[in-house]
C-alpha cells in the first residue's frame, strides 16, 4: 500500500509540474491552489487507480477556467 501513496505523490507532483508549464500565464501558487482542491475532493475515493488520471482532468479545467481573456488586437 505504501508504494500506491509514493506513486500517486509522484503523479501529483507531475500534474503540477505539466499544468504550470502549460499555463504560464495562471500564477503558480493558484496552480497548485486548484491541484491540491480537486486532489482533497478526491481523498475518499475508494480507487485508487485513476485518481491522477481524473484529477488531471478535473484541475486543467479548473486552471482554464482561471485564464485571463485574451485582449483582441
Amino acid at each position: 500500500m505504501a508504494d500506491k501513496g509514493i506513486d500517486e505523490d509522484t503523479a501529483f507532483r507531475e500534474i503540477l509540474a505539466r499544468l504550470s508549464e502549460k499555463y504560464p500565464e495562471v500564477p503558480p501558487e493558484r496552480v497548485t491552489a486548484i491541484v491540491d482542491e480537486v486532489r482533497a475532493e478526491m481523498t475518499t475515493a475508494k480507487v485508487r487507480d485513476f485518481v491522477p488520471v481524473l484529477a488531471e482532468r478535473e484541475a486543467k479545467m479548473r486552471v482554464k477556467a482561471e485564464r485571463p481573456p485574451r485582449s483582441e488586437g
